[in-house]
């Protein structure tokens, strides 16, 4: 299983997608209750479905300037990179099935 790992500056998140084909950020805060339980699930689904993407978390109290560069104001929000560019959006009220369908198109097209 991969380890999460945290992004605590906007010059690594660049780096970061400029270097990695798939990444899925995820932004939130330790006091997101929502957030805290999602977190593992998604984590999960990478790990299961999507083994050639890379999870990143972004605590959104420690790390504002990436929060605001990304638009993500609310928590918690999903943002998928494939190839450097967001192709998927998601906010707040997340399912776990949703964002798999949304990821399974441009991860084929990428991976297979």
């Amino acid at each position: 299983m991969k380890a999460i790992k945290i992004i605590n500056s906007l010059e690594h998140l660049e780096n970061i997608l400029q270097e990695t084909t798939a990444v899925l950020l995820y932004f939130s805060t330790i006091s997101c209750n929502v957030g805290e339980a999602l977190e593992p699930k998604v984590h999960e689904l990478l790990n299961t479905d999507f083994p050639k993407m890379d999870f990143y978390k972004v605590d959104m109290n420690f790390s504002p300037e990436i929060a605001a560069k990304y638009s993500a104001f609310v928590e918690p929000t999903i943002l998928v990179f494939f190839e450097g560019k967001e192709t998927i959006r998601k906010s707040r009220n997340i399912g776990i099935h949703e964002l798999q369908s949304a990821i399974l198109r441009p991860y084929k097209l990428i991976f297979e």
